[in-house]
């Protein structure tokens, strides 16, 4: 069982109505006190980085080039405060785009433009087999990916976007995938990106659905063994 921790998260969103999902969720349950935060939304990040105890980024309709976007700027100074300061950083989806951004690697449009939505199954590499025992299938909405920096381990592949996970030292991760996703976000997001659904590598919404029957417990899993991997 999990021991029950104490501390604050910082829960970094990108749109005022974003929800921090199940990693939000299993935080506060560990004894976390939870300070939400929209940078792109005009709240001010932290001066000090080492008052929190973890920082989760999420994902967003935007891009991690986008730095003519204040939010989007001012996240990609911070990230090195944060890694700095040795907390431990989950970055998912444009979090972990910012995160590679942030450490020097290029974040970039599918080669094909290729959507990727849906459940999709990733392949743990070497470093990464221990990470992928509790799922090796995660929801996945994103039309941009990332380079593994130099000074970080590919954790997984994917067939579409080849960079799926990789680690920064001990307890910097950044995933493509959206391990937080719950079923209202999941409805939320076939509503609003339908167009985008059925092209491509996207999937059409009732296979999201399915998918979320199918592998969300593991996916759960998943998130609380991440989470005790980085002592959280």
């Amino acid at each position: 069982m999990t021991a029950t921790m104490s501390g604050t998260a910082l829960l970094l969103v990108h749109q005022s109505e974003s929800d921090t999902g199940r990693i939000g969720v299993m935080l506060a349950n560990r004894g976390f006190e939870i300070e939400r935060c929209c940078p792109c939304a005009g709240d001010i990040l932290p001066q000090d980085a080492a008052a929190y105890d973890v920082v989760v980024s999420y994902g967003g309709p935007m891009s991690a080039n986008d730095c003519g976007i204040d939010g989007i700027r001012n996240e990609l100074n911070f990230i090195p405060t944060v890694l700095a300061a040795g907390i431990p950083f989950i970055g998912l989806c444009l979090g972990g785009q910012l995160l590679a951004r942030a450490l020097g690697a290029r974040v970039s449009l599918h080669p094909r433009g290729l959507v990727e939505a849906g459940f999709m199954r990733i392949r743990p590499t070497a470093a990464g087999r221990d990470w992928f025992v509790e799922s090796d299938m995660f929801y996945q909405w994103h039309r941009e990916g990332f380079e593994v920096p130099d000074s970080a381990t590919l954790l997984a592949t994917g067939d579409v976007y080849p960079n799926q996970a990789f680690i920064y030292g001990d307890n910097a991760v950044a995933t493509q995938f959206h391990p937080e996703v719950t079923r209202d976000m999941i409805d939320r997001w076939t509503m609003h990106g339908a167009h985008q659904l059925g092209q491509g590598a996207a999937q059409p919404c009732r296979a999201h659905i399915v998918g979320w029957t199918l592998y969300q417990a593991r996916v759960g899993r998943w998130a609380a063994a991440m989470l005790d991997r980085l002592g959280l």
